[in-house]
Formats: C-alpha cells, structure tokens, sequence
C-alpha cells in the first residue's frame, strides 16, 4: 500500500513525501487481512460430567430422595419433607446448570512473526482482547503468590494478563513449555 502525502516545508514551498519513507506500520484493523497464524491454541475449561451424566445424576438423586417418602404416603408428614426434597434436587440442577454455562469459556492463543493475541470469550458473551510483538513478551509461570498454583501470566508493554488459570497446575506448567516452544518458532 503506498500513498503520497504532501506537506509545507519550512521555506513555504508545498512537497510530496518520498515513495519509501523507511518506516512500517500495520494498523489493527488491518492485522485481520494478513496471513494465517503460525500458530494456535485454544484452552477451555474441562467437562467432568457430560451432559448425559448431568441427566443421570439428577435422576439417580431424585430416586434417591424418593425412597423415604414413600414409607410417608397417605400422611401428614409427607407435605413437611416434600418441599426440602424439591428444593434439594432443583438447588442441584441450578447447580449443574451454572457449572456447565460458567465452562463455556474459551482462550485463544494466536502467533504471527509479528504479534501475538489472546482472545478471552467469557460466558456472558464478553470478549476481551490483548496484543503485543512477540520478541517483547514475557511469559511468568508464578509458583506461588498467585490466585492459583503455577498462575501462569502473559505480559507485553504495560500489560500483563492470566492464562490458563482454569486449568490444572500440571497443565499450566505444560502449557508454558508449548507457548515458549511456539513464540521461538515464529519470531
């Protein structure tokens, strides 16, 4: 992409700058056009309890709970229990329910030669965005003093943001390995 831009000098006269000014710059909006990364990575929360299971265990809890009652069919007492039964098994499928919306998080990790982007999609639907050249970035695996074992933080320019801190602390100190593996890669 080349443009000329004319300017006044310090004489008055007007002239046009050089087709080759030496100095490169990409805009943001323009990063989405280049290349492919050279590299990807996309961490998620794990799922220890598929869906069908969730189903199974609920059920599984309702029989459960079931089983006194019916020694109290036909009876007052019936109606006393019955309401700390409902609520024991709705508490627990509301629950369930947040545990499975709250792991719809996923981070994505992106490497070019000349930045790198990690994209956070929160549950809510929020996306937070964070970029910075490679060369410049650090990458701190804290052993302790974090929010989690092995936190695991990201810093370029005057930023520095977590990753990975839903995952466990083995997988964070492998996830470190892979990114230095991958930024070594690309620049």
């Amino acid at each position: 992409m080349r443009s000329r831009v004319s300017g006044v000098s310090g004489n008055g006269k007007s002239q046009a700058a050089p087709e080759q000014s030496g100095a490169f710059s990409v805009a943001p909006s323009t990063w989405a056009e280049q290349a492919e990364p050279l590299a990807e990575l996309h961490l998620w929360p794990n799922r220890s309890l598929p869906q069908r299971g969730f189903v199974g265990v609920i059920a599984m809890t309702a029989a459960l709970l079931l089983v006194p009652l019916l020694a109290m069919l036909g009876k007052p007492q019936l109606w006393v229990v019955l309401p700390f039964m409902l609520v024991t098994v709705g508490g627990l499928y509301m629950a369930f329910r947040r545990n499975y919306r709250d792991g719809n998080l996923l981070e994505r990790l992106r490497l070019w030669p000349d930045r790198i982007e990690l994209n956070r999609y929160e549950p809510k639907g929020r996306q937070l965005d964070w970029v910075a050249i490679p060369h410049w970035v650090r990458l701190t695996l804290h052993e302790d003093g974090g929010p989690v074992a092995h936190y695991l933080t990201l810093k370029g320019g005057n930023r520095e943001v977590e990753l990975g801190a839903f995952l466990s602390p083995e997988e964070r100190v492998a996830l470190k390995r892979e990114i230095l593996d991958a930024i070594a890669t690309c620049t």
